[in-house]
Parts: structure tokens; sequence; C-alpha cells
């Protein structure tokens, strides 16, 4: 069976790949992708059409959606997604078979007993329009954990338990409120549009903070302010002149847009 995976996110990537290659002795992923026009591109001039495609719903250039939009999908798609109770009750309303993050290896083979069976709806019947507005703003899902590769083991933190992230000589870094300390594998710029705003705050370019780690609040030379974190750290936790009144409505209520 060949299988298609077309996910933005590095480490659900890997994951993905060495759960359905290491579990499966007929599965050969025939191609990994990240983003809309990569998938367009590949599904229209591929060779090897796949057997079942496993897609992400937020791709790095928009929503798995638009690529029925764009090109004919002639196989099963099982989305593989976050997202909260009312989106899965689109998919389900829609005959679209899904699992949710992270899937485990009884969940994959549920799936793909199913693509064998070709149970699975034609993508090219799906209501687009009604999930588009079932994925709104309005029931949108912040992101509600990270997979991280640790050693040779992938992880998983939950965004309740994150401090902060910060960059540092071109790398990204993630510090839990129990002072663990992780690198990743995407940037601050990707990071922050996928917290929840009234959670974490963006107080400069190389570092963002949860309201969680905001210990005392200090202003200096030239009305700066600068932050005492929790967990302690040395790096750089002064607020953009810019962003100083925003960050300081933001800890009061909760309810600016802190990202």
């Amino acid at each position: 069976m060949n299988v298609l995976i077309i996910e933005d996110e590095l480490v659900a990537q890997q994951a993905l790949v060495r759960s359905l290659t290491t579990n499966f002795d007929d599965v050969r992923i025939c191609g990994v992708l990240d983003s809309v026009d990569k998938s367009v591109q590949w599904l229209e001039t591929t060779d090897s059409y796949p057997d079942a495609i496993f897609m992400d719903v937020e791709l790095s250039d928009g929503k798995c959606f638009d690529i029925f939009e764009r090109v004919k999908i002639e196989c099963p798609v099982i989305i593989v997604t976050a997202y909260n109770n009312y989106a899965i009750k689109a998919f389900e309303v829609n005959s679209i078979d899904y699992l949710l993050k992270p899937a485990s290896v009884a969940d994959l083979a549920r799936a793909l007993d199913r693509c064998r069976n070709r149970k699975v709806k034609n993508s090219n019947n799906i209501d687009i329009e009604a999930l588009r507005s079932a994925l709104s703003s309005e029931s949108r899902r912040y992101k509600q954990r990270y997979l991280l590769r640790y050693n040779d083991k992938i992880i998983m933190i939950e965004t309740v338990n994150i401090a902060y992230f910060y960059s540092e000589d071109g790398c990204t870094y993630l510090m839990t409120l129990a002072g663990e300390k992780y690198l990743m594998d995407i940037s601050l710029d990707t990071i922050s549009k996928e917290l929840n705003p009234a959670n974490f705050f963006r107080i400069s370019r190389s570092c963002i903070v949860s309201d969680k780690a905001v210990g005392n609040v200090a202003k200096r030379l030239g009305n700066r302010i600068k932050l005492t974190l929790k967990p302690a750290s040395d790096i750089d936790s002064f607020v953009s002149r810019s962003k100083t009144a925003d960050f300081l409505t933001w800890l009061e209520s909760g309810e600016q847009q802190g990202l």
C-alpha cells in the first residue's frame, strides 16, 4: 500500500513515518510533503499515485481543504488532527476518516483497514465550505501540545506546562514550568501563530512568555520593562518598547492579543 503524508511539522512527520513503516509491512511511504502547493504539484505529476493520504489540517501555506479545490483526489484521505469535538463532528458529517494526534498504532491499523476496504468517502464529494466554517476562527483550537524529539525518543509537552519559548544563536528552545529545556525545529514566528494569545505574549523578536512564567515586572532606564521569569533564566527578558502598553494590558486582563 502506497501512502502519502502531508504534514508540516517535522517531528509529527517523522513519528508518523516511523509508526507506519515499523508496524505495517505492506505500507510504503511514497512521499512526504509539507504544503498545499507542493501537494498539488506532486499529485498532478506523480507516476505512483497513493492508495491513501494522511494529511494534517493546518499546513504551512493554508488548510488541507485547499488541496481538494485545486486537484482531483482519487484515493481515501485520513485527516490527522488536533482539532476539538466541534470540528470532528464536521468530519463525521462528511464521512471523512480522521485520527486524533498523537495517533496510536491501533488507530493507524483501523484507518488502514478502512482504506483497504475502500470505505472512505471520495474526497471530491466533501462539503468543503461546511468544513471551512467548522474550522473558522470561532471554533479555532489553539495548540494543545508539542511533539519533540529528545535523544532517541518522541516526547509530548502540553502547552499548559510551558513557561516560555526563546531563540538563541539561530536555534529555538522551549522551557517548561518544571525547568526542562528542549530544542525545537520550528521558528518563533510559527509558534506565535499556534498559541492562544490569552495565555502567551511575544515580548520581543526572541521570546514568547506564558502568563504563568511572569514573575516580577520592573521598569528600567528609558521606561523599558524587564521581566523576572519563572523558572529563572539568563535570556533577554526585556519587553520591546513597541509592545509595552499591549503587554501590560495583556498581563492585567488576559484578553489582549499578545501574539
